[in-house]
């Protein structure tokens, strides 16, 4: 029994994926469709930057996607793992678009669309630099929450990523992040500010909901080959009416990570194959449960070893 993982933003590179890309031609084919679709060379900027460029969200969703959906139509092609009878596909904020097209939900050319609009409309919910996220290490989810909830008359922030036991990540305005960190260091708890450049996965993304309200809801979405288990609510479902209104909320609502590692564990989960760039869900996944067995696959090195 084992599940496969897609990764969100912060796992991209410049020049990801490019020795499957020189490859195979139906990775090759794969990049030009996408970039005919966005109506750029989102190849070009995959494999050559310049890595500003590729760190703009509305540039890195779509990109990290295309990456995944490539590796994971590689494995189906090259190795004997049967990918399809994984019992969950999951992924972390956008990789739960790349999840929903590996498992049949939505087509390759409408998802990458969709999320070259998504990430446009978060990274334009607020005026550039005006929000920003924290991550908070060391310390347990309810203790964090138990902070805001305390000081909610002092700033607004919000849960945004509940990522593992030790990691959790907090968005907000600036001005309300900044004073949560001085609050984080009168308890001495470890926090990084993280290069962002917007508040994502909370209420001050409500613009970008609308947005992807309309677009979710022209989109056609089918029975999963797979049972996906939502960011929203941790829990699988392959009812597409159901998994599109989650895909709505993602928006604003948090990342339930660690919840949803958790509870594949408990249905009898023990193996997970992260299909993308880097290895950022892997780290995570073990700082949950270090006795399950995790696989990378991000080049074509993994690739040979998966066919060992």
């Amino acid at each position: 029994m084992f599940s496969v993982l897609f990764p969100g933003q912060g796992s991209q590179s410049v020049g990801m994926v490019k020795d499957l890309y020189d490859n195979f031609d139906y990775i090759k084919e794969l990049f030009h469709q996408a970039n005919d679709t966005l109506n750029l060379s989102i190849s070009k900027l995959i494999f050559e930057g310049p890595k500003e460029l590729l760190d703009q969200t509305e540039n890195t969703q779509p990109a990290i996607f295309l990456v995944s959906y490539s590796i994971f139509s590689a494995i189906k092609k090259e190795t004997s793992l049967d990918i399809s009878n994984a019992s969950f596909f999951a992924g972390h904020s956008l990789g739960e678009y790349s999840a929903l097209a590996c498992a049949g939900v939505i087509d390759f050319k409408k998802t990458i669309k969709l999320l070259k609009i998504r990430g446009n409309a978060m990274q334009n919910a607020v005026p550039r630099n005006e929000g920003g996220m924290v991550a908070v290490l060391g310390e347990e989810t309810k203790k964090i929450i138990e902070i805001l909830e305390n000081n909610k008359n002092n700033f607004s922030c919000y849960l945004a990523n509940d990522n593992s036991d030790g990691q959790v990540v907090i968005s907000g305005k600036n001005i309300d992040i900044n004073q949560f960190i001085i609050e984080l260091k009168k308890s001495n708890i470890k926090n990084i500010k993280l290069p962002v450049s917007a508040p994502f996965h909370c209420p001050l993304m409500n613009s970008a909901t609308r947005i992807m309200d309309k677009e979710l809801n022209q989109t056609k979405f089918f029975v999963p080959n797979n049972m996906i288990v939502s960011n929203v609510t941790a829990e699988p479902s392959n009812d597409p009416d159901y998994i599109r209104s989650l895909l709505i909320d993602q928006i604003e609502k948090p990342v339930r990570w660690r919840e949803s590692i958790i509870n594949m564990i408990n249905l009898g989960n023990k193996k997970f194959i992260e299909i993308g760039p880097g290895k950022v869900l892997s780290g995570l996944v073990k700082r949950i449960d270090r006795n399950v067995e995790l696989i990378q696959v991000n080049n074509i090195e993994d690739l040979n070893n998966l066919k060992n």
